[in-house]
């Protein structure tokens, strides 16, 4: 009884690889560290599988796909920089927006835990504005209390200084 290996197809087919040795993408999104909307971009397998293709920020870099972005360039700058107008507005909001965070504290006023970027996007939620918490960017976790500036990053040249008042918890016992 012998035993014969048989190779098995492959369901997928394989990216175009670029002149690098990565994957010629187009990105179909603008992406931080990588380019703009439009470009094409070469990157590892690995990136463009896990990330840009199935988070629909890029396509494959066809000579098609290619000359349809030519042919409406001007249009996707006209959308973009109507999206970078609307990120300004919010940028400019959020300068004007203070928000405050009640938090256990010790008499001296150190906090028995600390406030990070998950608290202040939930106290953002409430006054109707929508961040992720890796937009929000901290030096360091907040463990007293008092007036913090915290920077929101909303794109590659667009941030926000948010006023952030820590204040500690009002107990009902007085």
């Amino acid at each position: 009884m012998s035993t014969v290996a048989t190779k098995k197809q492959s369901t997928w087919k394989r990216l175009p690889k670029g002149p690098n040795g990565g994957i010629e993408l187009l990105l179909i999104q603008s992406v931080d560290h990588l380019g703009k909307q439009g470009d094409v971009v070469e990157v590892r397998p690995g990136f463009a599988n896990n990330y840009l293709i199935p988070q629909g920020l890029a396509t494959i870099a066809t000579e098609h796909h290619k000359r349809m972005v030519e042919k409406h360039r001007a249009k996707l700058i006209e959308i973009e920089k109507s999206r970078l107008a609307g990120l300004k507005a919010i940028a400019d909001l959020l300068n004007r927006q203070s928000v405050t965070i009640e938090a256990n504290a010790n008499d001296e006023g150190h906090l028995y835990g600390s406030v990070g970027a998950p608290e202040i996007v939930s106290a953002l939620k409430q006054q109707n504005f929508t961040v992720t918490p890796d937009q929000v960017r901290l030096q360091g976790p907040l463990k007293e209390l008092g007036l913090y500036t915290v920077k929101i990053h909303l794109h590659g040249d667009i941030d926000a200084e948010l006023k952030v008042w820590v204040v500690p918890t009002v107990s009902e016992d007085n």
